[in-house]
């Protein structure tokens, strides 16, 4: 459950930040990420918005994370590993453990619903078989 008294606004900007410079540096993460958003400086706010109305209730976020995941072309279960990996990482840094752990949580569910709407969006957009297009006749 979002509450206020989980973390400050600056904790919740120190853990954003962080986070997004080390998918930035990131071998693997850091080409997919910097190949989509072409503006950090306006992006991370953005994640600041989301991650505040997530965990601390600011209900500042609006957007559409699923439909623009779903767009982009390529990504894989591995890369959810490893965004989790970094996540993680960055969390075990912080030195208020209570939001280390509703972030962690949070951050596993919803790496978890990406990547199933996701699988769900490509299968979608591949054209089926021809016996299965007969059938739905």
């Amino acid at each position: 459950m979002p509450s206020a008294d989980l973390c400050s606004e600056d904790e919740i900007v120190q853990l954003v930040y962080g986070f997004y410079d080390a998918v930035r540096r990131d071998e693997v993460l850091g080409p997919v990420f910097n190949q989509h958003v072409k503006n950090w400086d306006a992006h991370l706010p953005v994640m600041v918005d989301f991650w505040s109305s997530a965990l601390r209730g600011t209900a500042r976020f609006r957007g559409s994370p699923m439909q623009k995941h779903a767009a982009l072309p390529g990504l894989s279960i591995e890369l959810f590993q490893r965004w989790l990996g970094l996540f993680r990482q960055t969390t075990g840094a912080l030195p208020n453990a209570a939001l280390a752990g509703q972030a962690n949580a949070l951050a596993q569910r919803i790496a978890h619903s990406l990547w199933y709407g996701y699988q769900k969006t490509q299968d979608a957009a591949l054209p089926k078989p021809p016996e299965t297009q007969a059938a739905a006749r």
